[in-house]
This record gives C-alpha cells, structure tokens and sequence, in this order.
C-alpha cells in the first residue's frame, strides 16, 4: 500500500465523475462554491481534503468519484469558439514534431488554445509557444483558457497576419492550423531551422493536394499524410465489444522536414 496519500487541495482543477453515467465535470476548487449537476449539489468543501480516486456524495446521495483532469478530459471542456483539434490528433501531433521540454513552437491559428495548451504543457515551464492569429476575438479566449489551466506564462500571444512573416528564428517545430497553409511556406522556411519539422491540419483532400504540391515545390521532403481514427471499446468482461460509435475523420495530418538549400 503507497503511504504516500495525493489530496485535494483549494483553488485546484479537479474532475468529478457521476458513477451512474460517467458524466463529467471540471471544477476550480474553492470552499465557498458548489457544484449543481443533474445528480445533486456538491459543495466543494466537501471535495477539499479528500483523496483523489475517492469518493463523494451529492446532496441526493449520488456518487462522484474525485479525479486529477487528464489533458484529454481538459481540452474536450475548454471554452471554445472555433473547431478545436481533437485529442486523438493531438498526441500524434506531439510525436511528429518531436516536441520536448525546454523547446520553443511557433504555432498559426489559435483558436480556442485547445493545441496551444497541449503544447504548453509538453514543452514545460522552460519552454516557449509562440501563437499568431489574426482574429482577436478568438485569441481572447484562447488567452482565457490558458490562464485557468495555469499555462498563460509559457504563451506569448500575438494576433496578426503571418502574411508579414514570423518574429522568431530558428525555431525548431511550426504548425500551421490554417484554411491555406500553403499560401504561407516561405514564411515557414524563414523561421524553421533546417532540418526542422513541420505540420498542418486540413479537412479536405483538396487542401492536402494544394498543400502537397506546394510543399514539393520548396525546399521541404519527407512527407507524411496521417488521418488518426479512434475506436473505443465497451469494457463488460463476458461482452467485450467495440462501441456502437467512433471518432473517425476529424482531419488530415500533413507532416513534412525542412531541407538545408545551399545559398
């Protein structure tokens, strides 16, 4: 048995679950709020001091089980305004870019954060995102989201075109999670060191295509297209079964490395 006990604590993101429906929920821990779910009130009193993987009682009686959030289970609550990358996308897009602690990203197309924070949260405190985009409505909650899951100090946000080119140099992975990205590979080059890894995100097979020829025609090579398809099973013993659905396409992955062109 582990002495070692992980307790809840004030002002901590944690994740409770109805045990009856799975239900989710994510919840800043302070003692003067509740919760109200379709199961019952919980006050977080009640929550603060109690071990996580326990479980609590709402006040119809209902179980909740106390859990620290995956970064799954955060990125598919965020507050959102836009399409956000799914989770199955997410962590091939980690692999693929070879992201590490310590490391700076330059990222176009915030969003909502939902890629932002997967990357923040990679790359540590010592590292760095750089994320464009021109729409500053979006931006805001992305800098929102950021701030309540803790990440907003290793972000620098910046909302511009990134017709006019990246600011940093020699960055060693770029994602790109725009409608053109090919529009924009020269702007890419000039700030992705050589031999680093590039990746963008599109729904169509239209835009692979546009993008494929323009990756072919500058000094980009070792393509890749991905399309990630998650299956879940039904976990009963005796009926082991897949799930009657499935997250299929959310989008293609489309990586590539830069090349190093004598001058």
């Amino acid at each position: 048995m582990n002495n070692l006990i992980k307790l809840t604590e004030e002002g901590q993101l944690i994740q409770l679950i109805s045990l009856e429906d799975n239900k989710s929920f994510l919840v800043f821990t302070n003692k003067e709020d509740k919760l109200e779910t379709h199961k019952g009130i919980i006050h977080h009193s009640s929550i603060i001091g109690k071990p996580f993987g326990s479980i609590i009682l709402s006040h119809l009686e209902k179980q909740f089980l106390i859990l620290i959030p995956s970064t799954s289970n955060i990125i598919r609550t965020i507050k959102r305004k836009t399409q956000i990358i799914f989770p199955k996308d997410l962590g091939l897009i980690l692999l693929r870019l070879s992201i590490k602690p310590g490391q700076q990203i330059i990222e176009a197309g915030t969003g909502s954060g939902a890629l932002t924070a997967t990357f923040a949260e990679a790359v540590g405190s010592y590292g760095k995102i750089f994320s464009y985009d021109k729409r500053s409505d979006t931006q805001q909650i992305a800098a929102e989201n950021l701030k309540l899951l803790g990440l907003d100090k290793r972000v620098e946000l910046k909302t511009r075109d990134i017709s006019q080119g990246f600011d940093e140099k020699n960055i060693p992975a770029i994602f790109l999670d725009l409608n053109n990205p090919w529009d924009y590979l020269n702007q890419v080059l000039s700030s992705l060191e050589n031999g680093g890894f590039f990746g963008s995100i599109l729904p169509t097979y239209n835009q692979v295509s546009n993008l494929l020829k323009a990756l072919d025609n500058t000094s980009f090579g070792m393509f890749e297209v991905v399309e990630v398809m998650l299956r879940n099973y039904k976990t009963t013993q005796n009926r082991l079964r897949p799930t009657d659905r499935m997250v299929a396409h959310t989008g293609y992955l489309i990586f590539a490395r830069s090349l190093y062109q004598e001058q």
